[in-house]
């Protein structure tokens, strides 16, 4: 586990990511100002080290830069997690975001999944379309090999339940990644895959 450098490139996206999951410095730039405020928010309250460059194709929507994204930054994770061995793996936790409040669980067990439960009041934010957050979530699950459930148990405001999304999925995902007394993954079958 250590520093995960990422690029990717198509022609929708370029996407570079450096990620630390035990801290660094957190630099964020989508294109998307909403979008860079989310991921600086998940970098922060995950205790992550993160840099995101992206240059997408926002002439079109923010979808593909978004989605893309989350790709990437579940390889990055998926590849700084190794075999699994050392973490926790669990991890859950609730955030309130003013009228806001959001539920996300994780168990990085090698099985990707996504349970995304939101409705939005408002349906874009400046310029990230709400619906992107389920997509970019489902992106980085499955690429990082997760399995993750999202709940918005209530809220009026699309910015405090998205924000709260991002915040609660952060603090969920420091759990599960924080390091434990094993030298093996926490499993039955002693293999997370």
């Amino acid at each position: 586990m250590g520093n995960i450098e990422i690029k990717r490139k198509t022609k929708e996206t370029d996407i570079f990511v450096a990620l630390n999951i035990y801290g660094g410095n957190v630099s964020i730039d989508t294109g998307v100002g909403f979008f860079d405020h989310m991921l600086t928010a998940f970098a922060v309250h995950g205790g992550f080290g993160l840099t995101v460059a992206v240059k997408g194709d926002l002439n079109v929507d923010c979808h593909h830069t978004i989605e893309d994204t989350g790709i990437v930054l579940g390889k990055a994770f998926s590849e700084a997690l190794g075999d699994k061995s050392g973490i926790a793996r669990y991890g859950s936790f609730h955030i309130p975001m003013d009228e806001a409040l959001a539920f996300a669980s994780v168990d990085i067990s090698g099985r990707p999944f996504l349970v995304f439960k939101a409705e939005y009041p408002q349906q874009v934010v400046g310029g990230y379309d709400c619906c992107m957050t389920e997509e970019f979530f489902r992106a980085f699950a499955f690429n990082s090999g997760m399995t993750l459930h999202i709940n918005s148990e209530y809220g009026s405001n699309s910015h405090h339940i998205i924000e709260a999304i991002f915040k609660a999925a952060a603090h969920a995902l420091n759990s599960a990644v924080k390091r434990v007394d094993s030298n093996k993954p926490l499993s039955t079958k002693g293999i997370l895959e």
